[in-house]
């Protein structure tokens, strides 16, 4: 019999697993107590293995609640150690779709913004270039469809700072849909936002091969509307 895990798997070798993160799942523990797929991806590992003890499972990159998407995981720590080196050195190539209420008022644009952390409110604002602890955040974005009320953009992840994607489209009056903390209006029904991680590209820890995964598009609201793009 399968385990259910095993229907989330994109891709699985002797060093890597590549899973597709749903929308509003918890990555790892946290106060909460909530089940985190870090927990799932141990128990299949520990299952498929046959093992009486723990699975090792590496967190190489995170993915907040919310969002959906491809996420890496390490099976071995010589892998976990390679890749984080990887995305250290932004060898890494990262394509989010975002749905967004309001139409930019380009197509197609760079953005480049200068963010720094609250911690408190874990919340990342625009600030000025001379701000203490501002750090720059580029992005690259495509606007690939319009719906009646909402639109679908592709975007380029060139840095990889906290909420990036969330705060610098909110800077533009084009906040993800769903995204209370951000400027949207309503919250998704389940908890999340309209954003997905929907390719990741890197280089295997081992034979050193350029792999690229995609995840299938959410299917709740409003991404079917999308779903004939893809």
């Amino acid at each position: 019999m399968p385990h259910p895990f095993e229907s989330r798997v994109l891709f699985e070798d002797n060093h890597l697993l590549v899973i597709n993160k749903r929308p509003s799942e918890l990555v790892q523990g946290d106060k909460t107590g909530d089940a985190s797929l870090l927990d799932e991806a141990a128990d299949y590992l520990k299952w498929k293995g046959k093992k009486t003890g723990a699975a090792f499972v590496g967190l190489v990159h995170r993915i907040d609640r919310p969002v959906s998407g491809v996420l890496l995981l390490a099976k071995t720590s010589k892998a976990l150690s390679r890749l984080t080196i990887q995305l250290k050195d932004k060898n890494w190539h990262k394509t989010y779709l975002a749905i967004v209420k309001c139409t930019p008022q380009k197509p197609a644009d760079k953005l480049i913004h200068f963010l720094k952390k609250n911690e408190k409110q874990n919340k990342s604002y625009a600030v000025s270039q001379e701000t203490p602890g501002a750090r720059q955040a580029i992005l690259e974005y495509t606007l690939l469809a319009k719906a009646d009320h909402y639109s679908l953009l592709q975007i380029n992840l060139l840095t990889g700072r906290h909420h990036q994607i969330r705060a610098q489209l909110a800077a533009i009056g084009c906040p993800v849909k769903g995204d209370l903390k951000y400027g949207a209006k309503r919250s998704n029904p389940d908890a999340s936002i309209s954003l997905h991680a929907w390719k990741l590209s890197f280089q295997h820890p081992v034979t050193k091969e350029i792999l690229t995964f995609q995840a299938p598009l959410p299917q709740n609201e409003p991404w079917p509307v999308f779903a004939e793009l893809f």
